[in-house]
């Protein structure tokens, strides 16, 4: 069973998270919190495995309550905040501090029952998570450039879910501008996406983007899989590009790995690089070993370097991961494949 407390200001918001998750078996709500005081003497009581956090509260804003929790007592922490830009940037900052996932509070398309099942499986996937500190950046470039130069009809198509944004921060930032062209899905809701876009492409040397219809996927440019909408790679002639579309969830997200991966086997083939980063469940699995029968070249990260290992765990099942990489490797043995 997993201990869950909520804090959020709002009374309406923590009756019906709470309601939510009454409805899983595995679950179990310990109590709610209006503030982070409040909330810092039911950490010490109640135990929790892991708690939900708003951001935007009284007393104490959610991300300097996350930063003393990081600081003084390491846990889980899955951030809920509104699909708002000010929310939207202030969540990215808060996975940046430690916080293992994100979540838009429901509202306009987005229904409280979805809500409710994509918090449940948050839940489950943060209870797994390993909170790791930060490693120290240090500002090399792990590249070869004498093998990137060849390089500008490849495709490095990346999945990734819980903790992926700081992994993808640890690779994309250490990649020359140079670097084959990069489709990215990452599991995270609309704007989200978008706001986390902005925020790399202000620290990395390539560009960096939520994907868009018919965007180009170049060298020195990558797109990610815009929120609540699926990403697949085409191509006409020797360009590539993105369509951005709705449809089904795939493993109950939406922007799934799996058709990315499919669409990127189908139109890249051999002149890919498939990579499965940390994050709960089997998302990828299929769509790996899809690419590694059409040629691809395949990696995923090792287990200790993840907060969550299911997906590579998955994906290396398959027997169609060519290597496993700590994160810390990624991006040369990315450029090493390509």
């Amino acid at each position: 069973m997993v201990k869950v407390l909520i804090v959020d200001d709002s009374a309406i918001v923590r009756k019906i998270f709470t309601e939510q998750l009454g409805q899983a078996k595995d679950i179990d709500v310990v109590g709610n919190a209006p503030d982070p005081y409040v909330a810092r003497d039911m950490i010490v009581k109640l135990k929790p495995d892991v708690i939900t956090l708003d951001i935007e509260m009284p007393r104490m804003d959610g991300i300097t309550f996350l930063k003393k929790i990081m600081a003084h007592h390491p846990m889980p922490v899955i951030i809920v905040s509104s699909l708002t830009p000010k929310g939207s940037a202030m969540a990215m900052e808060a996975l940046e501090s430690g916080a293992v996932e994100v979540l838009a509070k429901p509202g306009g398309s987005f229904t409280v029952g979805e809500m409710g099942a994509q918090l449940a499986e948050k839940i489950r996937a943060a209870s797994k998570a390993r909170v790791l500190k930060r490693a120290p950046q240090d500002g090399s470039m792990a590249t070869r450039r004498g093998a990137i130069t060849q390089t500008t009809n490849k495709v490095i198509a990346i999945g990734s879910s819980t903790g992926g944004t700081e992994a993808l921060k640890d690779i994309l930032t250490r990649l020359p501008p140079d670097t084959p062209g990069i489709v990215i899905a990452q599991h995270m809701p609309a704007n989200f996406t978008k706001a986390f876009a902005d925020r790399m492409n202000g620290i990395c040397r390539i560009n960096i983007k939520e994907g868009a219809e018919n965007d180009s996927v170049l060298p020195g440019t990558c797109l990610i899989a815009p929120g609540n909408f699926h990403m697949l790679l085409r191509r006409s002639g020797a360009r590539y590009f993105v369509q951005v579309k709705t449809g089904p969830m795939v493993h109950h997200q939406r922007p799934a790995v799996d058709p990315l991966f499919k669409s990127v086997a189908k139109y890249a083939g051999a002149n890919a690089v498939g990579v499965v980063l940390t994050g709960m469940g089997s998302d990828g699995a299929d769509g790996i070993k899809i690419m590694k029968e059409a040629g691809a070249k395949t990696l995923a990260q090792d287990e200790a370097s993840c907060v969550v290992f299911g997906m590579p765990k998955e994906a290396i099942k398959t027997g169609c991961v060519d290597k496993v990489v700590s994160l810390r490797n990624m991006p040369q043995a990315i450029l090493d494949m390509v």
